[in-house]
């Protein structure tokens, strides 16, 4: 017994030394399929006729998102299959200003999904107003599922726009 303790006491200072080596990697999150519902036999597929050509968010991480296999860092603003930088860097920051693109761009979006990133945040009353004037609705939901939400319904071929801050943002 003194043996296996005597090599635990020598080999823990030597882990600990290769642990504060090696720096953290981030952590790549995978966003769940949504082009299949799962029967009983693992057979229907729900959206078939899905062109190639359509946005994906396929993961995520603390500080960005993967989008049809690329990687993008920091927040994202997403039209149909327009893929724009937000400048963005917390919820705060996605305002009216941010998002006048929406005064102009023709056809309008049915929803705006704003990915709050860690938490769900409350919209400012001005923010929600804005988004209303421009006839969207508005949907604020944490940044991993307003990316899956986003997938599903542009893969179901409707019109839809997300402003998402990495998923790491936590006001």
């Amino acid at each position: 017994m003194a043996g296996v303790r005597q090599r635990a006491v020598t080999t823990l200072p030597n882990i600990i030394r290769s642990l504060r080596k090696e720096p953290l990697k981030p952590q790549n999150h995978s966003l769940p399929s949504l082009r299949r519902a799962f029967s009983l036999y693992d057979q229907i597929n729900l959206i078939d006729q899905v062109p190639d050509d359509t946005l994906r968010f396929q993961g995520y991480t603390d500080t960005g998102f993967t989008v049809n296999g690329v990687e993008y860092e920091g927040s994202l603003l997403c039209v149909g299959n327009l893929l724009l930088s937000l400048k963005a860097n917390k919820f705060s920051d996605i305002n009216a200003n941010s998002l006048s693109l929406f005064q102009i761009i023709r056809p309008i979006p049915e929803i705006l999904i704003i990915g709050c990133g860690r938490y769900i945040q409350p919209v400012h009353p001005e923010l929600r107003q804005f988004v209303r004037s421009t006839g969207m609705k508005l949907e604020a939901v944490d940044s991993r599922n307003a990316a899956s939400t986003y997938n599903i319904l542009n893969e179901e071929g409707r019109i839809v726009a997300a402003a998402l801050l990495p998923y790491g943002v936590s006001s």
